[in-house]
């Protein structure tokens, strides 16, 4: 197959042409591997394959939607059987999967040939990809520049035509974030709609939630309609759609959406003029498209969730690392981990159940006042990132931060949720949109639609009632019919 057109065809259209058998599973998966070649090398994009037993499976795959048409796999929560899972830790390097999870055993029933796993910042915290287990991954537009994360590995593998789908996951806006840093459609779904597990089914408390990163609207949805579900063990469940999402992009209505918007940092933070641009681009398109728009406030207090956002990774972070002590049977050290992770795991030893539990009832207030504002509008426009993708090595401590986090156990309990929001603020500054729908357990998408004179891509945010995905397919239907939407071979060389 022409390397070019491989770049440049969604999973939708390679499946059409494997059906018609004008291509072959084995040179689709020729294709993805001498793609990775050609520039996985400045990426670094890809930390391992699965070149020598992915053919042999290619062999005996059965007829199934997505038969042939190869994927990415996310480093962290989606496992293969027998193969390596590190979650981008230097800890777990050698930690062998006992288990496919639920995600990729429904990617392989499908017929998706997983050929690798993608980088990722250590135990997804960050929101850009630069763990020293496996070191930076670099975005496909400027290579100076950062793809985010968590996803930052599967969307610099998507955006350079590696594979046409990557599996990704979304915790604070780890699908959303590297979307609109690579110019891709990235959808978190509703809490519940898509499998977890086995043995993750709370997957930090309900905020993450396993997808996939893709070129076109319609691979994602035609994703969802395979990969929505009911699963009777997980602690998150929300009801099937009955339609089809793949029909809602390929036969959508005229229906006239009621939308919120605001380019206002929930955080207090600084928005470039680019990301308000962004958002004034779709803004004066949805009018000329006969929507009710106007300019809204979110109905949340968005400092107040960040700090209970991060009580949930302390506490987190604390559970992962004791439970890696046990298995190894020594006492951890900050030489073991990232800095961060260090100090969400030194911060959650003294966060106590009631205070932990609190903060979870502060996500339930924010969902509740959430949907009163969707009783009023159908979606919520905001920038999906408050400015371009950062430089490689922007977002690392200086010697003076570090060694102020490396203090974190000189500090009282409160002293160190402060160091917490503290340490997260730079990051937070980029990204203050997205870790809402996270908490709220609603459906969300990021959107290409904007370049910055420095030829750097920037998404725009959509949010929409928990289980209505729809609504958000819609919109990017038609979104993506319009001379907004960024266009694949844009930046591909």
């Amino acid at each position: 197959m022409d390397s070019k057109e491989y770049q440049l065809l969604d999973a939708t259209d390679l499946t059409r042409l494997i059906k018609k058998k004008e291509v072959s599973s084995e040179e689709l998966l020729d294709a993805a591997f001498a793609r990775m070649k050609e520039v996985n090398k400045e990426l670094n994009a890809v930390i391992r394959t699965r070149k020598a037993t992915v053919y042999q499976e290619a062999k005996s795959s059965k007829s199934a939607p997505f038969s042939g048409v190869p994927i990415l796999l996310k480093d962290i929560s989606q496992s293969i059987k027998g193969e390596v899972l590190s979650s981008g830790s230097k800890l777990l390097k050698q930690n062998i999967a006992a288990n496919d999870s639920n995600f990729v055993a429904r990617l392989k029933q499908i017929g998706f040939l997983p050929i690798g796993h993608t980088n990722t910042p250590e135990f997804g915290l960050k929101n850009v990809t630069e763990p020293e287990a496996y070191g930076a991954t670099r975005n496909p537009w400027n290579l100076d520049h950062s793809p985010g994360g968590s996803s930052g590995g599967a969307a610099a593998a998507v955006s350079a035509g590696i594979v046409p789908v990557a599996g990704a996951s979304d915790g604070g806006g780890s699908i959303r974030i590297p979307a609109s840093f690579t110019g891709l459609f990235g959808l978190k779904p509703t809490r519940g709609r898509t499998p977890v597990g086995p043995g993750v089914g709370r997957q930090w408390q309900g905020a993450s939630i396993d997808f996939v990163l893709t070129k076109s609207v319609r691979d994602s949805a035609a994703l969802l309609d395979y990969l929505q579900t009911v699963q009777p063990e997980a602690a998150f469940q929300t009801p099937l759609f009955e339609g089809s999402y793949f029909n809602v992009v390929k036969e959508w209505n005229n229906q006239k959406l009621r939308v919120g918007f605001t380019t206002e940092s929930p955080v207090g933070t600084s928005v470039s003029e680019e990301a308000k641009q962004a958002v004034t681009q779709v803004v004066q398109w949805l009018e000329k498209e006969g929507h009710d728009v106007e300019m809204c406030r979110i109905p949340v207090d968005g400092y107040q969730l960040m700090h209970h956002y991060y009580k949930m990774n302390a506490g987190e972070m604390n559970r992962v690392i004791t439970g890696l002590e046990k298995a190894l049977q020594r006492e951890l050290t900050s030489h073991d981990m990232d800095p961060f992770t260090w100090v969400l795991h030194q911060s959650g030893k003294n966060i106590s159940a009631a205070n932990y539990s609190e903060s979870l009832i502060g996500w339930d207030k924010a969902a509740e006042q959430m949907m009163e504002y969707h009783k009023k509008y159908d979606l919520l426009i905001t920038p999906t990132n408050a400015h371009p993708a950062p430089k490689i090595g922007e977002l690392t401590p200086s010697a003076y931060e570090l060694e102020r986090l490396l203090m974190v156990n000189e500090q009282s309990a409160l002293e160190q949720q402060q160091l917490v929001y503290d340490m997260f603020l730079p990051s937070l500054t980029y990204t203050p949109f997205t870790q809402l729908a996270n908490l709220t357990g609603q459906p969300a998408i990021s959107m290409p639609v904007y370049v910055t004179d420095h030829h750097l891509p920037m998404g725009v945010h959509a949010m929409s009632p928990k289980g209505r995905e729809d609504l958000l397919f819609q919109l990017a239907a038609q979104l993506e019919q319009s001379d907004l939407w960024i266009r694949t071979d844009q930046h591909l060389n």
